[in-house]
Parts: C-alpha cells; sequence; structure tokens
C-alpha cells in the first residue's frame, strides 16, 4: 500500500517542497538557478536520498524523486539533481570507498559540489556493451590512464567532477578492443590533465548546457576508481535505475507544470461568454492527459520503493516503465497545453512553446522508448531478440 497511498510525512515533504519552488520564479538564468540549487541543498532537499552520516536526509530515491517532481510542476526543475546526488552520489554512497564517501558525499548534499556523469559515447550512445572509453593502469605508477570520448554530458562546465564510465583493458582482439567487458567508473576532477570539454550546439533551451568530451591519456590516482574492478556493471545499473526514477520524475513535473497553465488559460480565457474549458474538446484532452501523468507517477513511486528496498532486479523494469510512462504523458501533456492555448501557446509570455522541445527529452535521455520496448520484450515477456 505504501506504493499507492503517500504517508503523511511524504504529503508534508511534497507541500513544503512546492511552497519553496513557488518562491522562485522560473528563469533560464545561471545565476538564478544556482541560487535555487544552493537554496533548495540548505533545506536538505537535494541532499535528501543520501546517507545522514555524510550530510545527507537519510531518505531515498523515493523523496528526491517527490522533490524534483515538485520543482519541476512549479516550473524549476533542476536537472542536476537527476545526476549529481541521483547518480553519482547514490553510486559513491553504495560503492565508493570511505574516504571517498567523506570526500563528496557531504559536498553533494550541501550543495557546494556537483558531480557530472558520462556514459554516452559517439558510436556506442548509452549502449555499455559498446563503450571504448579505455582505462589502463600505469604498471608502474600505478595510475590508470582514461582514453576515450563522451557526448551528451550534461552540466560539466558547473560540476567539480565527472564520473565517467570506462572499460579496462584486458586481452586485446584483432580488432583492437578488449576481449572481456569490464565497465568501471572513474572520478575525474574537472582540471585534470588531458580532460577537455566543448559544448555541444543545442536547440534545446535549457539552463544546462550539454557537452562533449575528450580524454587524451587522462592520468587519475589509483583512488579515482570507484568501487571494485570486478563489479563495475553492477555498480553502473545501481545508478542507472536512480537516473531512469528521476527522469521520470522530471517529465511528470514538467507535464504537471504545461497542465496547470493549460487549466489557467481554459478556466479564464471565454469565447461566446463561455470558459472554453467548458467545452468538452477541451476539457477531455486535458482530463486525460492528467490521468496519464498520474499513472505515470505510480509506476515512479513503485519503481522508487523497489530500489530504496533494496531489490535492483524488479527496480530495473519499473524504473523502464516509469520512464517510458512518464516520457509519453509528458509529451502530449505539453502538446496539449500548447494546443489550448492556441496561438498564445506558441508565445514567450505563457512559457510553454520552449517545452515542446525540452518534452522530447523524457522520451530519447537517458535511454530511448525504443530501448524500454525491446527490454520490456525480452525481458519481461521473454520475445526473441531480432539482435
Amino acid at each position: 500500500m505504501t506504493t499507492l497511498i503517500e504517508s503523511e510525512e511524504h504529503k508534508s515533504l511534497r507541500e513544503a517542497v512546492a511552497a519553496f519552488a513557488q518562491t522562485h520564479p522560473h528563469t533560464l538564468n545561471a545565476e538564478d538557478n544556482k541560487r535555487l540549487w544552493q537554496e533548495a541543498a540548505k533545506l536538505g532537499y537535494i541532499g535528501v536520498n543520501l546517507p545522514e552520516a555524510h550530510g545527507g536526509g537519510g531518505a531515498g530515491i523515493t523523496e528526491l524523486a517527490l522533490v524534483l517532481e515538485e520543482l519541476g510542476a512549479a516550473g524549476n526543475p533542476l536537472l542536476m539533481m537527476i545526476v549529481s546526488p541521483a547518480i553519482c552520489g547514490t553510486v559513491i554512497s553504495r560503492f565508493g570507498t570511505e574516504e571517498q564517501k567523506r570526500d563528496w558525499l557531504p559536498s553533494l548534499a550541501d550543495g557546494t559540489r556537483l558531480m557530472a556523469f558520462g556514459i554516452t559515447e559517439p558510436d556506442a550512445g548509452s549502449n555499455s556493451h559498446r563503450i571504448t572509453t579505455t582505462a589502463r593502469r600505469d604498471a608502474a605508477t600505478g595510475e590508470w590512464v582514461l582514453t576515450g570520448r563522451k557526448v551528451f554530458v550534461s552540466g560539466v562546465d558547473i560540476a567539480d567532477a565527472t564520473l565517467i564510465v570506462g572499460r579496462t583493458e584486458t586481452v586485446s582482439t584483432k580488432e583492437g578492443r578488449t576481449g572481456n567487458l569490464k565497465p568501471c567508473l572513474f572520478i575525474v576532477p574537472r582540471d585534470a590533465p588531458g580532460f577537455e570539454r566543448r559544448p555541444i550546439d543545442m536547440e534545446l533551451n535549457a539552463v544546462e548546457r550539454q557537452f562533449e568530451l575528450t580524454l587524451d591519456g587522462v592520468r587519475l590516482p589509483a583512488d579515482a576508481l570507484v568501487g571494485d574492478e570486478d563489479t563495475g556493471l553492477l555498480q553502473l545499473f545501481a545508478g542507472l535505475n536512480p537516473e531512469r526514477v528521476m527522469t521520470a520524475a522530471f517529465g511528470i513535473g514538467m507535464g504537471r507544470y504545461a497542465l496547470s497553465r493549460a487549466l489557467d488559460y481554459a478556466r479564464e480565457r471565454t469565447v461566446w461568454k463561455t470558459p472554453i474549458g467548458a467545452h468538452q474538446a477541451i476539457a477531455h484532452p486535458l482530463a486525460q492527459a492528467h490521468i496519464d501523468l498520474e499513472l505515470a507517477r505510480l509506476m515512479m513511486q513503485k519503481a522508487a520503493h523497489l530500489y530504496d528496498a533494496g531489490d535492483d532486479v524488479g527496480a530495473g523494469e519499473a524504473a523502464n516503465m516509469a520512464k517510458y510512462a512518464a516520457g509519453e504523458a509528458c509529451v502530449k501533456a505539453v502538446d496539449q497545453a500548447v494546443h489550448t492555448l492556441g496561438g498564445n501557446g506558441l508565445t514567450r509570455e505563457y512559457g510553454l512553446a520552449r517545452l515542446i522541445t525540452a518534452s522530447r527529452v523524457a522520451r530519447i535521455a537517458p535511454v530511448s522508448r525504443e530501448m524500454i520496448l525491446n527490454y520490456v520484450s525480452h525481458q519481461t515477456l521473454g520475445l526473441p531478440k531480432s539482435y
């Protein structure tokens, strides 16, 4: 029942975050966004999922997703919440050394430092089986040497370090690749020699910029490796499940914001002495958008609860489904909101047109809806693969 009915504690948290978010008018200004992040962190919202022993709130992804959803519903989503506390903070808290936990978790929780996450590659997308970024150990010094490229990495310019997914070199093949897949995660400081970033020119109108990264023989100390070299795949998926849950929260929050703007307009806009919201051609699609968002939220909550309960396998299935449902619901809600406003929906005054592009992100990233359908058809339904 916990996934169906929110506790009083969760209701109180939702109300508090919603009230806080309303005090910050929506803006695409980087300084305003930084101020919002810092103030949210002071209230304990950014690090709510991180361990109390290291300055966090001691809660879980359930609470962090709730925070992001409410910020988004107020028009103030913080994209880096998906990355810094959810992916990087989770991986370090679960698998990092005690020194890594002491070094990073308190500052991630209090908002004084951020961490980006780099997995996607030009020729591999997010397919961990085709990652070509390599990490070899220098036998003489014990250092790791990273070489490769990453693309569509969010917020590298404002992050103090990037958690990079590489692959340790083992047995060489004729193609020059490693023989065995051994993905590992490394903390790469922003000022590491050989670590370069280039902004990607995006049509997406967002505060957080996207970057292409080049790692040209980046040397890292031995303790830059997070966790165990032989359990990197487990660690990777431990970070990707929260990423999908949080992306669902991001999409649901955006959809709720668009829907609220459309509802305000439908109640006030009068044609022939009747508010347009009284007409079923307007009312029914908005009602359907609300239903779709609520259904997506239920699956998101289920995924978050499973993850927080330690069921990584169950959470994997539910998190993928939640991300799929939220992406579809978000796009439909934004489209219907813009349509409800007509020409006004495309003006800067109402702030909905920019969401047309932004809502597509919920369908595309961090994994496309088609790959989720592949996952469900193979893993859940037991259908054969075509690849």
